[in-house]
């Protein structure tokens, strides 16, 4: 069983060891101050006798160190060092996420955490609902004065039947072990937590939060940075939202006000160009060939949805459609009620002469090309294709 130094001292990243086991890549030392991960902090890296350590993680009661081209061998007295600024990133990182989650639940006492993540280029927390963005706010502002407080950060160990467990973040159906971590903000926070931490707050600097984002079943990652990184991102968040606002012509405490109203309107333009659509779309004029109705337009800024309808419809009568709706880019439809026209052989065709890409299905295809201003030749490239199909 490996001796776990980071347990007792977190802050210590050099030290001696011995070497108890190897094999290939992977050796075990007698005691180590090396974090294997666990929580969803993921592992430390250093070196062991100047060879790079890439990952540390358990396997049964010992800690296995992957030390790629070790010379190593059993006995051997060495000299071990952990990369320090990533190990000190994470341990602040872990310790913000416990005053973050703390934060966020008292703005609302309904949100449970569902999983963390902890690595040098992310830190989130996943909660198992949205949150507002002004109770996100009011957390920040809260987290930030327990840093500003220099609250000490504390480890202890419980055991699972004290009665104080119930003052502990903890699920115990998770947890097998008799006696449990604790890690203490103060008396902000308590929570189970195997991981390693700072001693104080002030050591993680600011917090902030730059992104929520929906992490499926599970809930929403409340991003965070902190230190430095927090207050870089804060400042060069707050100069682009002032570019905003000027290109808006609004100013910073009307700015919402002003997006709701553009968002408003361009919901009504939206509902005003699909009506328009639909209206172009009924009203076209088909080309007969060879007794086959055949429709086709561009429709610049068309919903995919309604040129899709339109194009079913007029398939369900025994007609052929094209349609190309015009954006960014330029995606073509085709369907087809005649046996004798191959959607998918006219559109895989077509999409080859102007660098695009399509497929699909005989009596329904679609496709795409980057370059816009050749919506027209593709039109009568494809009109040409279901004439041949039809003769």
């Amino acid at each position: 069983m490996t001796d776990e130094i980071f347990r007792n001292d977190s802050y210590i990243f050099e030290f001696e060891a011995e070497v108890t086991a190897v094999d290939d890549d992977n050796v075990i030392l007698g005691g180590t101050a090396f974090y294997p991960g666990g929580g969803g902090q993921v592992c430390d890296t250093g070196s062991i006798c100047g060879t790079r350590v890439t990952e540390v993680k358990y396997i049964g009661n010992d800690i296995v160190h992957k030390v790629p081209g070790n010379k190593l061998k059993v006995g051997d007295k060495i000299w071990c060092s952990v990369d320090w600024d990533r190990r000190y990133d994470l341990m602040k990182g872990h310790t913000a996420e416990h005053l973050l989650f703390n934060s966020l639940y008292r703005q609302d006492p309904d949100i449970h955490i569902v999983k963390i993540f902890i690595s040098p280029e992310n830190k989130y927390v996943i909660i198992d609902r949205d949150i507002e963005w002004k109770k996100i706010r009011d957390a920040v502002t809260f987290a930030n004065s327990v840093i500003a407080d220099n609250v000490p950060v504390i480890k202890s160990i419980i055991d699972r039947n004290d009665p104080d467990i119930k003052n502990v973040r903890i699920n115990l159906d998770r947890v097998k072990e008799e006696e449990i971590t604790v890690i203490e903000i103060g008396d902000i926070d308590a929570a189970a937590c195997s991981g390693i931490h700072v001693m104080e707050t002030s050591e993680l600097g600011a917090i902030f939060v730059d992104k929520k984002v929906s992490a499926g079943k599970d809930g929403y990652a409340i991003h965070f940075r902190i230190g430095n990184d927090a207050t870089n991102a804060s400042m060069d968040l707050a100069n682009s939202c002032l570019q905003i606002i000027e290109e808006l012509g609004s100013k910073p405490e009307d700015v919402l006000k002003t997006v709701t109203n553009m968002k408003r309107d361009l919901e009504l333009t939206k509902k005003q160009l699909k009506a328009t659509v639909n209206v172009l779309i009924k009203n076209l004029k088909p080309v007969i060939i060879n007794g086959v109705n055949f429709y086709s337009g561009t429709f610049p800024a068309a919903e995919h949805s309604v040129l899709t309808d339109a194009a079913e419809s007029y398939k369900n009568e025994g007609s052929v459609a094209a349609f190309i709706g015009i954006g960014d880019s330029l995606s073509i439809l085709m369907a087809s009620g005649n046996a004798k026209v191959n959607c998918k052989t006219i559109i895989s065709e077509s999409m080859s002469e102007f660098n695009g890409r399509g497929g699909g299905k005989p009596d329904f295809a679609q496709g795409g090309i980057q370059d816009i201003s050749v919506a027209s030749k593709l039109i009568e490239m494809i009109m040409e294709k279901v004439k041949n199909s039809l003769s």
